[in-house]
Parts: structure tokens; sequence; C-alpha cells
């Protein structure tokens, strides 16, 4: 445990365990295997463009060209994986910075001259497409897929010069990482007479819990006063890249940028505004009594906007090192197969998982996945429980991409964003419905309930639909036609704060700038889609709770289905209904009953 929260500065990458550390070499085995590849793959798109431009008269000439173009998107993502996974462990590192930006200038021509594919496969006749479908109907979802977009596709020669422009359309969101990951960089702030160091990894991951209200409050002002100094470059970005997305939805002659964005989500704009809607309406309530339970718990003068993310009982909640946590994952995660927990031993013990904290490092934690390799996770371990949670999220999106690509082809393999966060956050509620049955102890019970709340409903129903609330506000001003700046982004943010909390919280002057620490926002629709997913987990993980094995069965099968289900299919083959509304407001009655248990234990507990 020495190796905990002790650490007085920042790392190096150079510094850091690499025990610890993923093992990119599983990818390619040198920078020079990397570089070798993309001239492999440069020529196979030439051959490729050769061969088929013009020539998609047919089913067998169509099934061909399928699978060859499936074999380029497996070497282009191998490569674009290995350039962005080493920028994510270090983004100060020259070296790393410049292979990804030439792979992105060599990408760009490339995605040009294989736009001419999609292109020419929607001007087929169907029965010639329907005809390829039945030769190989492993393609045929592909296939279907692309006729989705035959309304909203332009001219083989327009196409190609968006797709050329596709580096250019990123540049809003190199921005923002640039500016977060490589030009913050944060002094440090003074609390109870004593200096604290300050980074961005340590604030989300920490400070923000740090049981001191001093300390807490203090980090959170220097946090905040740093980060206003770069609000005018990330807003310029942001602002830049909504422009961007409402241009393209015109362009393509969408209805609006929200239908453009719901699109390749394969869901309707009712399902996403009723997701939306419902929380704002009957969340708030049940979150609002847990905030004053903090600050009943905790003798706090008042209830900050600072103060959300302090656990209701820090003082239980155990320090537990990597090493330590693997047995709380096999075991939680265990009820999936032995197939999956074999997965997991692999992906812990030879080094698919970055733990390490180091300068330069992607904050929060993700999982990438590149077909024909396995899945790496980014996470900056802290020492504390609420990691465990973390990296079962993580290992749940890492266990969705083993049952998928031991089952589908890679064009298949694209999960709508809507469903996306479900396998992650069903783990989440593995993992807690393991802790639950563990003990019966009030005082431990009390503190797995608040992780569930302030780890995995708070993050996911709180933290990320507050973002897409937020979202909303600013895509309907766009396609209203409103110009939007960096003012308008924190009135936005703040107003959908004042909304959710109310009178219960008082927002610390800084909490308008919550939207500037995320990248969700470069992303599309994507913060809403967290709350989507933990829904269809939290009835699924009822499911399990009470069925068993069937239900069990029911989640794998979704799991190995990949993209080949829309979001309703996929929660409907889980046993879960979203076309309706009862799944979103069973899951806000079950946090409201946590929360219910929340206050009673604590009552039990203050009295004894």
């Amino acid at each position: 445990m020495s190796q905990a929260n002790e650490e007085k500065k920042v790392l190096r990458r150079d510094e850091v365990d690499p025990a610890y550390t993923w093992n990119l070499k599983d990818i390619f085995p040198s920078d020079e295997a990397f570089y070798q590849a993309q001239d492999r793959l440069a020529q196979a798109i030439t051959a490729f463009t050769g061969r088929y431009r013009g020539h998609l008269s047919d089913a067998a000439a169509i099934v061909a060209a399928v699978r060859d173009y499936e074999q380029i998107l497996i070497t282009a993502e191998q490569c674009g994986n290995y350039a962005h996974l080493h920028v994510s462990e270090d983004r100060t590192n020259p070296l790393y910075q410049k292979n990804m930006m030439e792979f992105q200038a060599k990408m760009g021509g490339l995605v040009g001259e294989l736009s001419f594919f999609e292109s020419e496969l929607l001007q087929v006749p169907e029965a010639i497409l329907s005809e390829a479908m039945a030769a190989d109907p492993n393609y045929s979802f592909y296939l279907k897929d692309v006729l989705r977009y035959k309304p909203h596709t332009l001219s083989p020669e327009s196409e190609m010069v968006l797709a050329r422009l596709g580096e250019v359309f990123d540049a809003p969101y190199s921005v923002y990482e640039a500016a977060k990951l490589a030009d913050l960089n944060f002094p440090e702030f003074e609390a109870n007479g004593e200096k604290h160091l300050l980074t961005f990894i340590n604030f989300e991951g920490e400070l923000e819990y740090d049981k001191d209200t001093d300390v807490r409050r203090n980090a959170f002002r220097a946090f905040s006063e740093k980060l206003r100094e770069y609000q005018y470059t990330i807003g310029t970005a942001y602002a830049s890249n909504v422009r961007q997305e409402k241009i393209l939805s015109e362009l393509k002659h969408y209805d609006s940028v929200f239908d453009y964005l719901l699109m390749r989500q394969k869901v309707d704009r009712p399902l996403y505004d009723r997701q939306l809607d419902v929380l704002m309406a009957e969340l708030a309530p049940h979150m609002r009594r847990y905030a004053k339970l903090i600050q009943r718990v905790h003798g706090l003068d008042k209830m900050t906007y600072a103060d959300l993310k302090l656990d209701l009982d820090p003082a239980f909640e155990p320090s537990i090192s990597i090493e330590e946590s693997k047995d709380y994952i096999y075991n939680a995660l265990s009820i999936l197969g032995d197939d999956y927990v074999g997965m997991l031993r692999e992906a812990l013990d030879n080094r698919w998982v970055d733990f390490v904290q180091n300068k330069g490092k992607s904050t929060g934690a993700f999982c990438a996945s590149p077909f024909g390799v396995h899945p790496y996770i980014l996470i900056s371990w802290t020492y504390k429980m609420r990691e465990v949670f973390v990296l079962a999220h993580e290992l749940g999106h890492a266990g969705h991409s083993f049952l998928t690509h031991r089952s589908q082809t890679p064009l298949n393999d694209n999960l709508s964003l809507y469903a996306i966060e479900a396998p992650s956050t069903m783990n989440e509620m593995l993992m807690a419905n393991y802790l639950m049955k563990s003990s019966d102890e009030p005082r431990f019970r009390r503190w797995v309930i608040a992780s569930i709340i302030a780890r995995t409903y708070y993050h996911n129903f709180v933290t990320h639909f507050l973002e897409g609330y937020y979202q909303r506000e600013v895509y309907r001003l766009i396609d209203a036609g409103t110009a939007v700046q960096t003012e308008d982004f924190h009135r936005i943010f703040r107003e959908t704060l004042e909304k959710f909390w109310g009178d219960t919280v008082e927002l610390t002057e800084g909490a308008e700038l919550t939207w500037m620490r995320q990248p969700h926002y470069y992303m599309g629709l994507y913060p809403y889609t967290y709350s989507a997913g933990l829904t269809i987990s939290t009835a699924v993980s009822q499911r399990i709770l009470k069925e068993g094995q069937p239900a069990v069965d029911d989640w794998r099968n979704v799991l190995s289905a990949g993209g080949t289900l829309t979001p309703v299919e996929f929660a409907k083959a889980a046993g879960v209904d979203i076309t309706t509304d009862k799944p979103l407001r069973d899951t806000v009655s079950y946090i409201g009953s946590l929360i219910d248990e929340l206050e009673k234990l604590t009552d039990e507990l203050e009295q004894n």
C-alpha cells in the first residue's frame, strides 16, 4: 500500500513501473513494424481502388469487395489504435505526437480514395445487393446498413471531398486534447497551511473525494482557476465542432442536427428525449436527498458543488492494490462464464491494462478493442476501492468485444452508441450484487450501497446525464441558427445544474466550467447514452438476481450479437422493452430505494 496516494510528484512515463503499463507490442512489435503496416495499408487501398472502382456490377464482385474492404479496415484499426494509445499514455512525447499526426495525414488521403466504395454500392440495383446478401449472409447486415444512408449520401465526388477533410474535421477534438493534456499544468494549492499537488488526474481521481473540506474545496478552486485560463481555447474548439456538425447535417439533407447524429445510433428522437426529460423530472428529487444526506453525515456548513463527490463514509472505504483487486473482479464476474473469467485473467495478467499515473496521460478511463488483437484499457489507479468499479466497467467493454469478435465479422462489430455502455455498467451492477451478498454488517452494507450510488449511478445517471442534457440545449441553439460561444456554454451548463440540484446545492464558482472537463462532446450524442446503457443493465441485473442462468444466457447472447442488433432489439433480446418509459422509471425507483436504505442505515448507525 505504500505506493498509494503518497506520491508527491508527477512521474514521467519512463519513471513508472512497466509491469503496470499496457503492452502495445501485441499490436505491432516496434514502431518500424507500425510504419511497415501503414505502407501495406496504402498499397492495399490502391489495389482495392484499382480492382473495384467502376466494377461493382454483380453479386460476386460485391461480396469479394466487401471481404477485401473488411481486411483493410482491420489493418487501419490496428494502426489507428497503436498511434492513439501511445498518445493516450503520454501526450507530451513528441514521437507519439508525430506518429499520430502522420498517420492521420496519410489516412485522410486513403479514406478519400476508399470513399468511392459505399457511394458506388448505393448505385447498385437493390436486386443485385439482395443477391450479394444471400450469397454471404455475414455481410447482409453491413449492406443493409449502407442502404440506410442512401437519402443522405452526396455524389461520389462530394463524398470523396468530405472523406478527405476528415483529418480537418477532427481538429477541434485534437485542440481540446492538446490544451487539456499537454498545455494545462496546475500549480500546487494550499490547504490547512500545507501545499498539495494538483493534476487533472489526481483532482478527478482523489481530491474531489477528499474528506478534508479545506483540501477538497481549495482543490476545486485552484483547479477551476487554471481551467478558466483555457476557457476561450476550449470554447472555440467546441463551438467549431458543433457548428461543423450542423453544416454536415444540412449538406446531407437531414431535418436537424439531432437527426444527423442519432442516425448513427439507430434510435429515434423520442427515445433520446425521453431519457433526458424523465431523469431531469424524476431523478433530481432522489439525488437532492442524497446530497442532503452527505451534508448531514459530514456536518457541512453548506452543501456545495465541490462537495458532491464526497464519500458517505470515507473512513470505511478500504485502500486496495492492483493485485488485491483481481480476486474481486474474478469473483464478481464469474457468473458470466468460465471463458469470460479466462478473458479477465488474460487482461489482468498479460498487460492489457495501463494502471499507472504519469504526466501527459489521458484522464478518465476507456477501453479500445482493435480487431485481431485484444482489448486495451486505460485507467489511473488511485488505490481506492472505487477503482474496482471503474476496472469492472472497462472490463465490461473488453468482455463485450471478446464475445463479439468470436462470433461476428469486423463489419458487424459496431454496436450503437445508445447501448454501448450497457455491457460496462452491467459489470458494475454485478460487482455491487457480489459485494452486497458478501456481508450483512450494516456499515459495510451502507458502504456498498453508497458506492453504487456515488460510483455507478452518480457517474452515469448524474454526471453524464447532466452533460447530455446540457448538450441538447447547445444543439437546440445550433439547430435554430444561433451562434454560440464560450459564455453561452458556461451559462447553459450552470442553468442545467440549477435545474437539477435546485437550492439543495450551492453552485461553487467554477461549477459552470465542468463542461470543459470531458471529451465526450466531440463524439456526437454520447453523454446521454451512459444513462441509457445503465437503464438496460439495471433491468438485466435484476433479472439475473431473480432468474439466474436463463437471464445470464440471454445477456451473453446479446453480447455475442455485436452490432447486428438495433438498440431496441438489443434490449428486447435481454428482456427489456425500451420503447416505453417503464425500464427508465423502474431504474429511477430503484435508485430511490437505495437512497431510502442509505438513510435508514445511517439513522441506525448514528443511534448505535
